[in-house]
């Protein structure tokens, strides 16, 4: 990790503070989201106020963070990121008072949401942008007590925040999108890998993909098909190795060869409505099939189909490799 961008731009028309300035970041909710999330934030360099309403948050955080730490310390610190600069605060007010970003990581239950958001939207310095960290809700349901819903987005993350990059940012139909183009720009400038969604989803992006997976891997379970052990195994020694390298779209367009992913739905698609999976697939028409293979041609960025394969086998045996499946080394290999 590099140390947080300075000196900084001029502040953008939303926020009285531009995302390359923020010094003070405010974690609300302290539970593996919340405290996963201060854990990055101290990482990055910053100063961390935390509340939770739990009696014994404090200390739950502060051990979250101390497991996290040397995970941390792998990545790279930023310049004067230290645990120490973590404040746990009696009250929620306290804690957002002087904060220039605010995270919420409350637990998923709607009404609380929208009266917690409230609650920050009140509080929080006029201009701070407010991220919930929510796994499925709508902005648009959850900023309807706010009397400023314009500030308020979803920076979705993964778990764990602090070692996972990924965060899905996206507004409600009440977000001021200078508001959306802001949490992006920050959440960057923190280090995270970021997907701006121009529209909202239930569930996201990944959230979708990935609870498609674990929903068949329940049936699969509740059948007989598999055990568990054999669905983890399934994904770890196969397509998850290849996941970690490019995602699933490109991935299936390698397996069309030279003719890309047009060659695979011209061989493969009619597998889609074979009974392999519960999941209803959707109607192939020619408006989906152009629309896959153009995103697949966008996202090879001008690469050839022989040099996507060179990428994607050198990306698995590096994986293999630091995940001890595979030597690292001839004189390794010979021991």
């Amino acid at each position: 990790m590099t140390a947080i961008p300075s000196p900084a731009p001029p502040p953008g028309p939303f926020s009285s503070c531009a995302p390359e300035d923020v010094r003070r970041v405010a974690c609300v909710g302290a539970g593996v989201i919340g405290g996963g999330w201060a854990a990055h934030f101290l990482a990055r360099g910053y100063d961390v106020t935390a509340w939770d309403p739990s009696p014994d948050a404090a200390v739950r955080l502060h051990r979250l963070i101390a497991a996290a730490w040397p995970a941390l310390e792998q990545l790279g610190l930023a310049d004067g990121a230290s645990q120490d600069r973590l404040t746990v605060t009696a009250t929620l007010e306290e804690a957002v008072a002087e904060a220039q970003f605010v995270q919420e990581s409350a637990p998923e239950k709607l009404g609380l949401k929208r009266d917690l958001l409230a609650r920050l939207d009140a509080a929080a310095p006029a201009g701070t942008v407010i991220a919930s960290s929510t796994s499925g809700y709508p902005m648009t349901d959850m900023q309807t007590q706010a009397a400023d819903p314009g500030r308020l987005v979803v920076g979705h993350p993964f778990n764990p925040p602090y070692l996972i990059p990924l965060v899905e940012v996206v507004g409600g139909e009440r977000t001021d999108p200078a508001a959306v183009e802001w949490a992006s720009r920050f959440y960057e400038v923190a280090g995270k890998s970021v997907i701006t969604m121009d529209r909202e989803v239930p569930g996201f992006i990944a959230n979708r993909l990935q609870e498609a997976l674990w929903r068949e891997a329940l049936h699969m379970v509740a059948n007989g098909e598999a055990t568990v052990a054999e669905i983890d195994a399934s994904i770890t020694e196969g397509p998850g190795l290849r996941w970690a390298v490019m995602g699933p779209m490109l991935t299936f367009a390698l397996a069309g060869g030279e003719g890309g992913m047009a060659h695979m739905l011209d061989h493969f698609g009619p597998s889609l409505k074979s009974p392999w999976t519960r999941l209803e697939a959707p109607e192939l028409d020619r408006a989906l099939y152009e629309a896959v293979v153009a995103g697949c041609d966008e996202a090879a960025n001008g690469r050839s189909i022989a040099d996507l394969v060179a990428e994607r086998d050198r990306g698995v045996i590096d994986i293999l490799r630091a995940t001890g499946r595979l030597p690292r080394s001839a004189e390794e290999a010979t021991r």
